[in-house]
C-alpha cells in the first residue's frame, strides 16, 4: 500500500506535470546524446577490433619501388616481426561500359587459390582467383554494388600500358580498405575508385615483377615497440626507393576509424554536460518554488510527526521521479539515436556488419550523471525543507523587503505603461532568477549555433579547397614522373584549354627533435590552375627559393618565416638538404610544403618532370576528352573537379541533416523546457497578483503581457549572450573534439544566417509555451485566486 506521502508525491507530480515533462524532455535530450555517443562508440570500437583481429591486419605499412622477395628473410629476421606479407600493388585505369566517366582503381596481388597472410578478405559472393586464370579478379564489394556489377561481368583496365578485360569471380572486404578513398580525394566515392584482387603471377607478368614486389605488410609480436621497428625497416629498404614504413595508427583507413572514435568520445563529454547541467537548475528551481508553497504542508507533516530525514526522503524522491522519468525517455531515445548513428557510419566505412548492441555501461553512465547531477543541483533545497522548524513552517513566509528604487530607475519607468512596468520590476526585484532564467535561453541559443556550425565549416572548407585552392577541371597522374614533354601531349588532348604541372615528392621535413613526414609539393611560379591559397591573405605567390608552409606545419615543426630546416627526400637518390622557410599560409585542408617545381627537380637531381598534369578544359568537348582519358595508358589516376564537388556535398550533406536534425530537436526541447517552465513558476507565483489586475480592469492580454512580457524581455538579453556563447562553445568543441587533424581543419567560421537561424528556433519554442501559458490565463478562476487560506 502507497504510504501517505507517497501519494502525495504522486499528487505533486501530477499537479506540476507540464514542468515534469518539460524537465524530464531537458535531462532525456542529454542522456540521449550520452547513450548514443557510447553506444556508437562501443560498436565502432568492438566491430573494428574484432575485424582486424580476425583477418589480421597489418601492424606496419611500407612501400618501395621495387625489392626483391628474398628480402623477406631479413624482413622477418628483424627484432619483434611475427609475420610478413609482400604484395604488388599498382594505381589503374578501370573502364565499366555503363559508365561514361574513366575510373580508378588499385590493383592489389593476391596468391592464387587461397587466403593472404595478413589483411585478410571477406568473400561476400564467389571464390578467390584460381591458378592458371590471370584475368579474374575479384572487386571491392562497395564498388560492385555502386555499378551493379555481379558475378561473371567484366571490367575493362589498363594494366602496364595495356587494356585488358577482367573477369569478375568474387566480391570482398578487407580491413585494409575499410574507408576506401582514391588518392588526393577528401571523401570516399564508391562509384569511381575500386579496388582489384589479382592473381600474383598475373600481376608478376604484366608489370614485369617476377621475384619482386613493391608493397610490404607485417605484424608484430605482443609488446613489441612499432616505433623501433619501422627504423629498422626503413634502414633496410631505404635501397629500394621506400617512402617510410608507417605504424597501423598512421594507415590511411585505420587512422579516419580511429579519428571517429576519438570524435564520439569528446561529443560524450561535452554535449550531454550542457543539458543536464540546464536540467539541474530547472529542476532546483521548480523544487524550490514548491517548498516556498508548501510551508504550512511541511509544517503539518512534521506536527504529525515525520522527521526531518522523512521530509527530506520525499522532496528527494520528487526530484528522483523527474529524473528517472527523464533518464528512461532518454535510454529509449539514445538507443534508437545510437542506431541511426551506427547505421550511417555502415554507409560510409566498409565494415562486414556493425552490431549495434549497446552495453550496459552506457545506458548506467547516463542514469548515475543524470541522478547525480540532480540530486547536487537540489541538496540545498532538500536540506533547507528538511531543516524548517514547524513553528516556522506553519507560518506565512516574511513578506519580502522592498526599497525605493534609484531616481534614474524611477525617471524610465516613468514612460513605460503600467504592465511593462510591472515586467521590469519584476526582473529588477528577482535578479538572480533573472540571470540564471537569461543563462538557460543563452544555452538553448548555443546549442542551436554549435549544431549549424558544421554546416558553415563544410561549405568553407568546399568553397577554399574547390573554388580558391585547385581551379582546375580535370587533373591527371602518372604513376612515374614523365618529362615536361607531356605537358604538349596533354595540351593536344580534345578539350584541353591550359595544363599546369605539379609534383610531390616524399620527405621527412625536420627541424631540431620535431619531424613531419609529408611530401614537398611542386607547382610552377606562374601557376593559375593550382594556387598556393591562404584564407585570410588570399593567393601566396610561389618563391623562386625556399618553400611556403601550412600554418600547422610550421607550428608542429616550430619554425618561422626566414627559419631553416632539413629535408630528407625518400624518393631517388634520396638526397638530404637544408630549406628556408619563405612564408606560411593558413590552410583547412592538409598539412603542405610548396616550392617551386623546376627548384624541386633540381634538388632531386632531375631534369624538368612532372607527375600530375592539371587541365582547364572546353566543356562541350569534356565528354570527348573522357572518353580518350579511359584508353590512355599512361594515365594512372583522373580525378574531375565537379564530380569531387558533388560527392563532397552529396555525402557530408547526409551525415550533417542527420546530425543537425538532431540538436535542432535537442535544442528546441532546451529552449522550450527553460521557456516552459519560467512562465509556469511565475504563472504559480503571480496568479493572485494577475487575478488582481483582472479585477481592477486589465485585460487578459494585458494579463498575458505581464506574464510573458519577463520571458520575452530575458530572451532579448539571452539573445547576444547566447550567440557570444556559441561562439565559444562551437570553438571549445572543435578544438577538443578531434576535428583538428593534419587531414583536415575545421574553421571556426559561423555564418549570419546561422545565428538569425538559431534565434528563430529558440522564438519558436518560446512561442509553443506562450501558447500553452495563454490556456491557462484564458482559464484563471479569478474568485478561487483571490481566495485567502484561513
Amino acid at each position: 500500500m502507497l504510504l501517505a506521502l507517497d501519494k502525495k508525491l504522486l499528487r505533486d507530480l501530477w499537479r506540476l506535470k507540464g514542468q515534469v515533462v518539460s524537465i524530464a524532455l531537458v535531462i532525456a535530450s542529454g542522456v540521449a546524446l550520452l547513450v548514443m555517443a557510447l553506444s556508437t562508440h562501443e560498436a565502432l570500437r568492438v566491430t573494428s577490433d574484432a575485424y582486424y583481429e580476425r583477418y589480421r591486419f597489418a601492424h606496419v605499412f611500407a612501400t618501395v619501388k621495387r625489392a626483391p622477395l628474398h628480402l623477406d628473410e631479413r624482413i622477418r629476421s628483424l627484432e619483434g616481426v611475427q609475420s610478413t606479407q609482400l604484395r604488388i600493388s599498382m594505381q589503374a585505369i578501370l573502364d565499366v561500359e555503363s559508365f561514361a566517366e574513366p575510373l580508378m582503381g588499385r590493383l592489389v596481388s593476391l596468391p592464387e587459390g587461397r587466403q593472404p597472410n595478413l589483411n585478410r578478405l571477406i568473400l561476400r559472393s564467389g571464390r578467390l582467383v584460381e591458378p592458371g586464370r590471370p584475368d579474374e579478379v575479384v572487386i571491392n564489394e562497395s564498388f560492385a554494388e555502386a555499378h551493379g556489377l555481379v558475378l561473371g561481368d567484366t571490367i575493362q583496365a589498363i594494366v602496364n600500358d595495356n587494356k585488358r578485360t577482367l573477369r569478375i569471380v568474387g566480391t570482398a572486404m578487407s580491413p585494409e580498405f575499410i574507408y576506401v578513398i582514391a588518392p588526393f580525394a577528401l571523401i570516399p566515392d564508391k562509384k569511381r575508385y575500386g579496388i582489384l584482387w589479382m592473381g600474383r603471377k598475373a600481376l608478376e607478368a604484366a608489370y614485369d615483377y617476377d621475384g619482386a614486389f613493391n608493397d610490404l605488410s607485417l605484424t608484430v609480436l605482443r609488446g613489441t615497440d612499432t616505433k623501433q621497428t619501422i627504423q629498422a625497416l626503413d634502414n633496410l629498404l631505404a635501397p629500394y626507393g621506400t617512402t617510410g614504413a608507417v605504424d597501423r595508427s598512421d594507415h590511411l583507413s585505420a587512422w579516419f576509424v580511429e579519428n571517429e572514435l576519438k570524435q564520439n568520445q569528446a561529443s560524450a563529454r561535452i554535449l550531454p554536460t550542457i543539458f543536464l547541467l540546464v536540467a539541474a537548475f530547472l529542476t532546483n528551481t521548480v523544487l524550490t518554488r514548491l517548498i516556498i508553497t508548501e510551508r504550512s504542508e511541511i509544517g503539518l507533516m512534521k506536527a504529525f510527526g515525520y522527521s526531518n530525514r522523512e521530509v527530506g526522503w520525499h522532496y528527494t524522491k520528487f526530484v528522483m521521479a523527474i529524473t528517472v522519468l527523464g533518464v528512461v525517455l532518454g535510454w529509449l531515445l539514445g538507443a534508437v539515436l545510437g542506431r541511426i548513428s551506427t547505421g550511417n557510419y555502415a554507409e560510409t566505412l566498409n565494415f562486414p556488419m556493425l552490431i549495434y548492441r549497446p552495453g550496459v555501461s552506457a545506458f548506467v553512465i547516463g542514469a548515475v550523471v543524470s541522478l547525480a547531477v540532480g540530486l547536487l543541483a537540489t541538496a540545498r533545497a532538500v536540506r533547507q525543507a528538511a531543516g524548517l522548524p514547524p513553528v516556522v513552517a506553519m507560518r506565512p513566509p516574511a513578506p519580502a523587503s522592498f526599497r525605493q528604487g534609484s531616481a534614474w530607475l524611477r525617471k524610465c519607468l516613468a514612460v513605460l505603461d503600467e504592465p511593462t512596468r510591472i515586467v521590469v520590476r519584476q526582473i529588477v526585484r528577482w535578479p538572480a532568477r533573472a540571470v540564471v532564467t537569461a543563462g538557460g535561453f543563452a544555452g538553448a541559443i548555443a546549442m542551436m549555433i554549435l549544431s549549424l556550425y558544421f554546416v558553415d565549416a563544410v561549405d568553407a572548407i568546399a568553397n577554399t579547397h574547390f573554388e580558391e585552392l585547385q581551379r582546375e577541371h580535370i587533373s591527371l597522374g602518372f604513376n612515374d614522373p614523365k618529362s615536361s614533354v607531356v605537358l604538349n601531349e596533354v595540351q593536344r588532348l580534345p578539350g584541353v584549354l591550359a595544363v599546369e604541372p605539379t609534383r610531390a615528392v616524399s620527405a621527412d621535413l625536420v627541424s631540431g627533435h620535431r619531424r613531419h613526414r609529408g611530401a614537398l609539393q611542386g607547382v610552377s611560379r606562374d601557376a593559375q590552375l593550382t594556387k598556393i591559397y591562404d584564407v585570410e591573405r588570399g593567393a601566396v605567390p610561389v618563391p623562386a627559393d625556399g618553400v611556403v608552409l601550412t600554418s600547422r606545419l610550421a607550428e608542429k615543426l616550430a619554425l618561422g618565416i626566414g627559419d631553416d630546416f632539413e629535408v630528407r627526400v625518400l624518393e631517388g637518390r634520396r638526397p638530404v638538404e637544408t630549406l628556408t622557410v619563405a612564408d606560411t599560409h593558413d590552410s583547412y585542408i592538409g598539412m603542405f610544403a610548396y616550392m617551386d617545381i623546376d627548384v624541386l627537380n633540381r634538388l632531386i637531381g632531375d631534369r624538368p618532370v612532372t607527375q600530375y598534369v592539371n587541365t582547364w578544359v572546353d566543356d562541350e568537348s569534356q565528354n570527348e576528352l573522357l572518353a580518350t582519358l579511359k584508353n590512355l595508358p599512361a594515365v594512372s589516376t583522373v580525378g574531375i573537379k565537379a564530380v569531387a564537388v558533388s560527392n563532397f556535398h552529396e555525402t557530408v550533406a547526409g551525415s550533417l541533416m542527420i546530425f543537425v536534425g538532431f540538436f535542432s530537436a535537442f535544442s528546441f526541447a532546451l529552449g522550450f523546457g527553460v521557456t516552459y517552465n519560467a512562465q509556469r513558476i511565475g504563472l504559480s507565483e503571480r496568479g493572485r497578483e494577475l487575478a488582481t489586475l483582472r479585477v481592477l480592469g486589465f485585460s487578459r492580454g494585458d494579463a498575458l503581457y505581464i506574464l510573458l512580457g519577463e520571458t520575452m524581455l530575458l530572451v532579448c538579453v539571452a539573445l547576444p549572450i547566447g550567440c557570444l556563447l556559441g561562439l565559444a562553445l562551437t570553438a571549445m568543441f572543435v578544438n577538443t573534439s578531434g576535428f583538428q587533424t593534419e587531414l583536415m581543419r575545421l574553421p571556426v567560421l559561423i555564418r549570419p544566417s546561422t545565428y538569425g537561424v538559431a534565434l528563430v528556433v529558440l522564438l519558436a519554442a518560446c512561442a509553443a509555451s506562450a501558447i500553452a501559458m495563454k490556456r491557462r490565463v484564458d482559464r484563471l478562476d479569478l474568485i478561487a485566486v483571490l481566495k485567502t487560506r484561513e
